[in-house]
């Protein structure tokens, strides 16, 4: 479960897979176990091996561990009489001390083995990179892996006893321990290279103390804000042991011991210390408002007098220390805590739709409400292509399609330069008016330049004594083709179509005849009036009608 090791290692793996074997396949699954990893960390409550320093006392032991000191860590949820009893395992003829204080000389020298066990603490030492205030649930890792520094205090007691108050007089003798690796590494213990010891005096004991509540209620309180589902039990715990004194008398012991007039005077260079240790208790009292109010939230109904009683006791001890030591109030740290997203972030996400501009599709999209937007639909009204004027014209008359084919390329031009004037000026302008001329521009450009022939009118292929008509005619022996629906492309069958080109059946080379020439923009569909290419009398043999 050391998730954080495996995200360095998989970082240095991804840069393999993208920079040198350029194999993606293997990247993205490696990001994927990386994002589990990541998940993990901040939702799985991973258990907290305890530390045991061990001392191997005697000339009975090998030597490369007599008289020498070591650190082990032990499994998971390993208390110190099991690792004790496999210790011993190892060692059947070793003798356990039952003292924490280094031996003398005479056991050292001893031919005997003698076995010194106690649990140390391990000594946070956070990595640069968290330079700010960071969840708890990140933070934990470290407190017990990584770790290099252990140390061992023991209660100290000088001059005479107080039966009042003992924390006057109980000074703490620690002990630090610092391994030649960190743990855990490639072994689950490592020896001890430096031992130094410092005295910590009563009030910085209570000082020290006191953080370590303020943190434990501050660290509950966002355990439960991130993960709803936690048992409430230990929060009831924690949370009456502080607030009900009838329990373990709350820091009225620190009152009595350092508040008086009697210590000021005995100790006038511990007055930063006292001014410190009232404000550590004047800011557990929004900590514990904050407890209290989650603690009832999720408090059952067999559980609410007992959270009454808390809370009763709450609003006495709040009184007494916002009287005596000021008031405290914590603005938006559970509220950053709580993980909620930057606001940059949630502005960038809740940009109002008047501020973002609208594209081509969401003017289409929006003007479809009142008006239709497809092409060839009966909601166009802006400028719309009339159809062309029938005219004809004779064979001997196509030296003239080049002058008309240039005119009407003009007039082209003309028209769609003017189309196109219209939609750049709509859409440029900022204030974009939600009408149906925009659809109707914007179809209009992409849309043919052809317009929708109307169902009723269809080509109808008669004897060879009518003309072509795109008029309905009455129905006729010849075979007629279907409908020809708009947006399809024409295709032209020279066996039955032989009137196109103004010969008969009988003047019918052995080759295919070119294809006619092209006199406009036009397709073929739109073919004219024209006595000149009228076929003669006589009608196609019967084997040439073919079925379109």
């Amino acid at each position: 479960q050391m998730w954080e090791e495996a995200i360095a290692l998989g970082k240095e793996l991804a840069e393999q897979y993208e920079n040198e074997m350029f194999d993606y396949e293997q990247l993205s699954e490696l990001l994927r176990k990386q994002a589990q990893f990541y998940e993990n960390i901040v939702k799985v409550i991973r258990p907290k091996p305890d530390y045991f320093a061990v001392g191997y006392y005697g000339q009975g032991f090998p030597t490369f561990i007599r008289n020498k000191v070591f650190i082990y860590r032990g499994k998971e949820y390993e208390r110190r009489e099991d690792f004790e009893a496999r210790l011993l395992t190892q060692f059947p003829n070793a003798e356990k001390m039952k003292t924490t204080s280094p031996p003398g000389d005479d056991i050292k020298n001893s031919s005997g083995q003698y076995i010194q066990c106690f649990t140390v603490k391990p000594k946070l030492d956070l990595p640069s990179k968290f330079h700010r205030p960071v969840s708890e649930q990140i933070v934990s890792f470290y407190r017990v892996n990584e770790v290099q520094r252990f140390e061992y205090s023991r209660p100290v007691r000088k001059g005479e006893k107080n039966p009042d108050n003992e924390f006057a007089n109980m000074w703490i003798e620690r002990t630090i321990y610092v391994t030649a690796y960190k743990l855990p590494g490639i072994l689950r213990w490592f020896e001890v290279k430096s031992v130094f010891m410092v005295e910590i005096s009563p009030l910085e004991n209570a000082i020290e103390t006191m953080q370590l509540t303020n943190d434990k209620i501050n660290n509950m309180v966002q355990q439960h804000l991130n993960d709803p589902n936690l048992p409430i039990n230990p929060l009831s715990m924690l949370l009456n042991g502080i607030v009900d004194p009838a329990v373990m008398g709350g820091f009225t012991n620190y009152e009595k011991a350092f508040f008086t007039e009697k210590y000021m005077h005995e100790h006038p260079e511990d007055h930063d210390k006292i001014e410190k240790l009232k404000d550590l208790i004047a800011w557990q009292i929004p900590f514990l408002a904050e407890g209290i109010r989650i603690h009832g939230e999720k408090v059952t109904e067999a559980l609410r007098p007992f959270h009454e009683r808390m809370e009763a006791c709450f609003r006495q001890l709040k009184d007494k220390v916002e009287k005596q030591y000021g008031v405290r109030a914590v603005l938006s740290s559970l509220d950053d805590r709580r993980g909620s997203r930057p606001r940059s972030m949630v502005r960038s996400f809740t940009m109002p739709s008047s501020s973002r501009p609208l594209s081509v599709a969401s003017v289409s999209s929006i003007s479809s409400d009142s008006t239709p937007s497809r092409p060839g639909s009966d909601g166009f009204v802006l400028e719309p292509l009339l159809p062309k004027k029938m005219h004809s014209r004779s064979q001997d008359k196509l030296d003239k399609d080049d002058l008309d084919k240039d005119k009407k390329e003009k007039k082209k031009e003309k028209r769609n330069s003017k189309h196109q004037e219209i939609f750049d000026k709509e859409f440029k302008s900022t204030d974009i008016s939600l009408q149906q001329t925009e659809a109707v521009i914007l179809s209009e450009t992409i849309s043919p330049l052809r317009p929708q022939r109307p169902k009723s009118q269809v080509i109808n292929v008669i004897s060879s004594e009518r003309r072509f008509s795109v008029s309905p005619s009455p129905p006729s022996s010849q075979v007629t083709p279907p409908p020809i629906t708009p947006r399809t492309k024409l295709s032209f069958s020279i066996q039955s179509n032989l009137e196109l080109n103004g010969m008969s059946s009988s003047d019918i080379p052995d080759i295919p005849p070119p294809l006619p020439l092209k006199g406009s923009m036009a397709d073929y569909g739109n073919l004219m009036e024209s006595q000149d290419l009228i076929s003669p009398t006589t009608s196609p043999p019967a084997h040439q009608r073919v079925s379109p």
